[in-house]
């Protein structure tokens, strides 16, 4: 078989492989632009896909988005870029901003879909709403790159110790829910963060938008089978963590199952996913073809000149969204000051020789106050409660200390051997690590004044034979004894009246 040489092609031929290599060659050099822009978005993407469990698939996801824009490919037999810049424009502008507002409340996962959302503007400004359209269900797999649905683990928690404490009800076992806590005659179960189901809803829904798109025509089946792709796995989470409960029941150990609990979790969550993929075998659509694109009226191809004037300015718009983050970011560039933070004498601790720490039976504990710029981007001051906090791991044990100056957060090390409690002030006034106080210190940040963010961090470190649950227990109670005399120093601090 011989090649036709591109000279021997028909002049409409011809013409449409130019059209089409000008829009390649256009939309390789603007992808690699917004990838150098947006560059940390994309590295803070590859970290967690590399280490969260609930995240590996991330790798396979560009992969299977160009599978399915192949599957797609005679739809654009007999079209044509049409360049949209003003649709691409309208696009980028809330993008851009919405960028812009992410970095300034700290939330990496609303930068990476602000940054996706300017790649859709990009493509649709240079290839126009028809091409858009006949590649939709590829573009749209690509927020399946974006590692999100962290926020959720919280609620997540919450609800399998419901669950769990519901099955234990239902099978007359004795048992005491408190918060995340549960316990039974054979011991104490903690429902941790990799107790939640995450990691199997993230990748049921991935799973499950490709066998809905490839298994399914119909919008029906294939929205019933998202709804599936999640509340099966929440279900059976529930079902796993309860079984897990009752195995430790059953052995008469609590600690006989801790080891291989996450094994049996994947193995579970396999037999369900199984058992999804044949549920819907015998709906499936995929002998009949892909509907192809609407016809539409022959049109000339589009000057190069006309696609790149059409992509100029959603670059604009991605450039001047850091550009302008860049500005602001120099007015709070400083590092944090620390504070000392001096506790109190505790029943049964002695002070340390340097004064701001105590030792106490079977740990050490140290209390820092580091204060922020006052137009200091958040996202500073969740860095820094991750550095306290240290790297995170399946078994690390996250609970709340409630009290009337202020809520903690604190966090356990899997092994016991370190637990940091923090809390944040901004304005004077106790604050969390939600929307709410992003952007309250966002507003702050562009209107200027004295106040600023600060964080204290509570450090208790092992120094004994005392087990987690001891540690968790002292370290609370020290700070329900002291937490209002060092809420009034963090909230001194934070009003700038220090």
């Amino acid at each position: 078989m011989r090649a036709i040489p591109a000279t021997a092609l028909p002049p409409r031929d011809l013409a449409h492989r130019r059209a089409w290599r000008a829009a390649a060659i256009l939309l390789l050099a603007g992808v690699a632009a917004l990838l150098v822009l947006f560059r940390a978005e994309a590295a803070a993407a590859w970290r967690i896909w590399m280490t969260s469990t609930a995240y590996n698939h991330g790798p396979l996801v560009l992969p299977i988005a160009l599978w399915l824009a192949w599957a797609r490919r005679h739809r654009l037999a007999e079209m044509l870029p049409a360049a949209a810049p003003w649709a691409g424009a309208l696009l980028a502008v809330p993008a851009a901003l919405a960028w812009l507002a992410a970095e300034r409340m700290g939330i990496m996962e609303g930068r990476q879909f602000a940054a996706l959302g300017l790649l859709y503007a990009l493509l649709l400004a240079v290839l126009g709403w028809r091409v858009i359209r006949a590649m939709a269900a590829p573009l749209a797999y690509l927020v399946f790159l974006i590692p999100f649905g962290g926020f959720a683990v919280p609620m997540l928690q919450s609800l399998t110790a419901r669950m769990i404490g519901f099955g234990l009800g239902l099978t007359n076992i004795p048992h005491y829910v408190d918060d995340l806590v549960i316990e039974i005659p054979e011991g104490s179960f903690y429902v941790a963060e990799a107790c939640a189901g995450l990691r199997f809803i993230i990748a049921s829904l991935a799973f499950g938008a490709l066998y809905a798109l490839v298994m399914f025509r119909s919008p029906g089946r294939r929205l019933a089978v998202m709804a599936l792709a999640v509340g099966v796995p929440l279900i059976a989470n529930g079902i796993r963590t309860f079984g897990l409960v009752m195995l430790g029941h059953w052995q008469g150990n609590a600690a006989a199952i801790e080891a291989d609990h996450v094994l049996y979790g994947w193995v579970f969550f396999s037999i369900v996913l199984l058992l999804l993929i044949l549920a819907g075998l015998p709906f499936r659509e995929d002998s009949k073809p892909l509907a192809a694109a609407a016809p539409a009226p022959p049109a000339a191809p589009m000057p190069a000149t006309a696609l790149l004037a059409a992509a100029l300015p959603v670059l604009a718009l991605a450039i001047a969204a850091p550009a302008a983050a860049g500005a602001l970011e120099q007015m709070g560039a400083a590092p944090p000051q620390a504070y000392p933070m001096i506790l109190a004498d505790a029943p049964g601790c002695e002070r340390m020789a340097e004064g701001s720490g105590l030792r106490c039976p079977g740990g050490v504990l140290s209390a820092r106050l580091l204060a922020f710029p006052p137009r200091a981007n958040w996202g500073l001051v969740a860095a820094e409660r991750r550095r306290a906090y240290g790297a995170a791991h399946d078994e690390d044990i996250t609970f709340d200390i409630r009290m009337p100056g202020g809520a903690w957060r604190a966090r356990q090390a899997g092994d016991g051997e370190e637990t940091v409690a923090t809390a944040a002030w901004l304005q004077g006034r106790p604050a969390g690590d939600g929307l709410r106080s992003r952007a309250a210190q966002a507003l702050h940040a562009l209107r200027g004044g004295a106040e600023r963010p600060v964080l204290a961090v509570v450090t208790l470190r092992r120094d004994g034979p005392r087990d987690a649950a001891e540690q968790r227990a002292l370290l609370r109670a020290v700070l329900e004894s002291q937490g209002a005399a060092l809420a009034r120093q963090a909230a001194t601090v934070s009003l700038g009246r220090e």
